[in-house]
């Protein structure tokens, strides 16, 4: 079964990284095929800001994230702090995250009101190319007026990337109690 992160063997592996932005019912999909981590999970945040966020929301001086807990964008990830970081300060936001309890994924709205739909729509369909994933993921909608945007990320995302205790020191982070 071809699950988030799967691999077609002709064409390597595939990682969709989804925002759902909650206040305009849209979905976009940076869809990976290199490894699923904490750089290419910021550098999907990044392409949506660049894309959609900051033409959507101009006067946003703040961006909120919700998260699942474990994965490339996991709560203990320093690659994924140290990733925000860089983006912040290219982008000016002020960036919170909030990470959803391990083994709660299923509260994770994103999982309900965007991915849910787009296995509806490529349900029984042969994802036999880069280009009918993109497609078929963009082609998604719903009754409600979700409107879902994707593209391919074509770049490499080495694994084991190492964020050392100095470069952990010049992040601004700010434990919520």
């Amino acid at each position: 079964m071809r699950v988030h992160d799967f691999k077609i063997p002709e064409l390597g592996k595939v990682a969709p990284y989804g925002i759902y932005d909650i206040a305009a019912n849209t979905g976009w999909v940076n869809v990976g095929i290199d490894h699923d981590t904490a750089a290419f999970a910021v550098e999907s945040i990044r392409r949506w800001w660049c894309g959609f966020g900051r033409n959507r929301y101009p006067a946003a001086t703040r961006l909120l994230i919700t998260a699942d807990c474990g994965g490339s964008n996991g709560a203990r990830v320093r690659l994924w702090k140290r990733e925000l970081q860089s983006f912040a300060n290219q982008s000016g936001l002020s960036i919170t995250v909030t990470h959803h309890p391990p083994g709660t994924s299923k509260w994770n709205r994103i999982e309900h009101r965007l991915f849910a739909f787009i296995t509806q729509n490529w349900r029984g369909k042969p994802l036999l190319s880069h280009a009918v994933i993109v497609r078929l993921i963009g082609a998604t909608t719903t009754r409600a007026g979700l409107a879902v945007h994707c593209c391919l990320d074509d770049n490499n995302y080495p694994k084991a990337i190492k964020v050392s205790d100095a470069e952990m020191a010049q992040i601004n982070i700010k434990s919520d109690d």
